[in-house]
C-alpha cells in the first residue's frame, strides 16, 4: 500500500475567520451542536471591538443551542440573525424583535438559504480530519452538507465531535481554513415519558407492522413510541432526528433496515441531538448515515419507501385535522420543521401511515381537540395531509373521511369532559 499523504493545511486560530468576512457577508451555520462556538466567539468579539468588516452580516441557522449577545440585538445592523426554526434560546429573542424568523419546511431550508445568500460563508463544527484528510460534519448534515462544493467553508474541529458517515464529509482541500477548540457538545437528555404517553404509544405501536420504516419527532410521546417498538422486527429508520431512542431500538435488535428500499440496512438521519451515549454510538458507526435534509425530508423520496410510518407531535388539532404545531395562542414557539414533509411522504408511501400524537388536554385541562383553530394559530400540517390523530383515548382515522366523519372521529378521542361541548359546537358550525 502507498503511504498516506500528510495533511498539508495546518489549523489556524478561530479569529482567522475574519479574513473571510467583509461587509454584507452571509454566514450559514448548522443547527444545534453544529455551531462552531469558538469561531462565533471570534466574530462576536470583532463586532464588539468595532471591526469595520462586521457590517450588514447575517447568520442563517435553525435551532440555536447557545445564547449570544448578537441574538439579543447587541450589534444590530452589523451582526444579525435569521432563524429558520426557533429554539428555547431564540424564542425569547424573537418575541423581543431582535431576530427574525423564516417560515419554511425543513426540506426547503437549503433552497431558501440559497435564495437569501450570495457567496455564502459556511462555518461549522467538525470532527478531526482522518488520515486521508477528510473532515466529518459529525452530528450535522442538515442543510449544511448541501453547500459542500458550492460555498466557502471554515471549520472548527473538536475531539468531542463524532466522525459520522453519509453525505456530510469534505476534504481539507475544500475548506478555506480550520481551527481547533476543546469544546464539548451540548447534551440534551431525552424527556421521560409519563403514563399517558405510554398509553398513546401503545395505540401507535400496535398499528406498526414488522418491516416498517420509521420517522419520529422529538418529545416524550415519540420517545415512548420508540420504547414500545422493541419487540418488533426488521424495522428501518429514515428520520430527520437521530436520538437516544434510535440507539435503544438498534441495540434491541428491532432495527436492522433489511426491508428498506432506500439506503437498505442503513439507519438514516439528517442531524443528531442527545447525550454523550448517542455521540459515542454514532462515532465511526458505518451502519449510521447522515444525509442532507433535502434528501432525508423529501416527500418524494419518503414516498418511495413502502410501509413508511411518520410519527409527530402537535399542540392542537381541529375537527378537520389541521395541526397547529408551532404556535401557542398565536405566538411562535418553534416553526414547521419537518412535520409536514414526513406527513406528505407517508401519505405517498404504499402502505404508509402518518400519526399525529398529542395529549387530549393541556396541563390546565383545556381541550387540545377543537372545532376550529383559534385566530392567529398557524397551520403546520394541512387537513388533507393528516392521516391518523392519536390521544390517550384512541385513534381518529381521517384519511378518506368526510367533514362530518372527521368531526365525529376527533370528538371520540377528545377528553370525555369536553365531548358534549365539542359536539354542540360541531352542530352549530354545521359540521355534524
Amino acid at each position: 500500500m502507498n503511504p498516506v499523504a500528510p495533511i498539508k493545511h495546518a489549523p489556524s486560530s478561530p479569529d482567522a475567520i475574519m479574513n473571510l468576512i467583509s461587509p454584507g457577508t452571509q454566514i450559514v451555520m448548522p443547527l444545534a451542536n453544529g455551531e462552531p462556538t469558538a469561531v462565533m466567539d471570534a466574530i462576536e468579539e470583532a463586532a464588539r471591538n468595532g471591526d469595520p468588516r462586521i457590517s450588514q452580516i447575517v447568520v442563517h441557522q435553525m435551532h440555536a443551542l447557545h445564547d449570544r449577545d448578537y441574538l439579543a440585538g447587541a450589534f444590530a445592523d452589523r451582526l444579525n440573525y435569521l432563524a429558520y426554526f426557533l429554539s428555547p434560546i431564540t424564542r425569547a429573542h424573537y418575541e423581543r424583535g431582535t431576530i427574525d424568523l423564516m417560515p419554511c419546511h425543513f426540506s426547503d431550508v437549503y433552497r431558501l438559504m440559497r435564495l437569501r445568500t450570495a457567496d455564502p460563508l459556511v462555518i461549522a463544527a467538525a470532527s478531526p480530519p482522518d488520515q486521508h484528510g477528510y473532515f466529518s460534519l459529525g452530528v450535522s448534515s442538515d442543510y449544511t452538507a448541501s453547500f459542500i462544493g458550492r460555498a466557502r467553508f471554515f471549520l472548527e474541529v473538536t475531539d468531542a465531535m463524532p466522525r459520522t458517515f453519509g453525505r456530510n464529509q469534505l476534504h481539507i482541500s475544500q475548506v478555506e481554513g480550520w481551527c481547533r477548540s476543546d469544546r464539548d457538545l451540548v447534551e440534551i437528555a431525552p424527556r421521560e415519558p409519563k403514563e399517558i404517553d405510554h398509553t398513546i404509544a401503545a395505540f401507535v405501536a400496535e398499528r406498526i407492522p414488522d418491516g416498517a420504516t420509521i420517522q419520529t419527532g422529538i418529545g416524550a410521546i415519540p420517545n415512548a413510541i420508540m420504547a414500545a417498538l422493541h419487540g418488533h422486527h426488521d424495522l428501518g429508520i429514515h428520520t430527520e432526528l437521530l436520538s437516544e431512542g434510535v440507539v435503544d431500538l438498534v441495540e434491541s435488535g428491532a432495527v436492522n433496515g433489511v426491508r428498506k428500499v432506500l439506503n437498505r440496512t442503513k439507519t438514516v438521519g439528517t442531524f443528531a441531538l442527545g447525550t454523550r451515549r448517542l455521540h459515542e454510538f454514532l462515532h465511526e458507526n458505518t451502519a449510521i448515515e447522515l444525509w442532507p435534509v433535502r434528501y432525508v425530508n423529501s416527500p418524494e423520496f419518503i414516498g418511495r419507501e413502502p410501509g413508511f410510518v411518520s410519527i409527530n407531535a402537535t399542540l392542537s388539532v381541529d375537527f378537520l385535522g389541521q395541526c397547529a404545531s408551532e404556535t401557542i395562542n398565536g405566538r411562535y414557539i418553534s416553526s414547521s420543521g419537518g412535520q409536514s414533509d414526513f406527513a406528505k411522504g407517508a401519505m405517498m408511501s404504499d402502505g404508509g401511515q402518518g400519526f399525529i400524537v398529542l395529549h387530549s388536554t393541556t396541563s390546565g385541562g383545556i381541550s387540545r381537540i377543537v372545532p376550529q383553530l383559534s385566530a392567529g394559530e398557524v397551520v403546520t400540517t394541512q387537513k388533507n395531509t393528516v392521516d391518523k390523530v392519536v390521544t390517550e383515548y384512541g385513534v381518529a382515522e381521517l384519511r378518506a373521511k368526510t367533514v362530518a366523519e372527521r368531526a365525529r372521529a376527533m370528538i371520540a378521542i377528545a377528553h370525555p369532559d369536553h365531548r358534549e361541548a365539542l359536539t354542540a359546537e360541531g352542530r352549530r358550525l354545521g359540521m355534524l
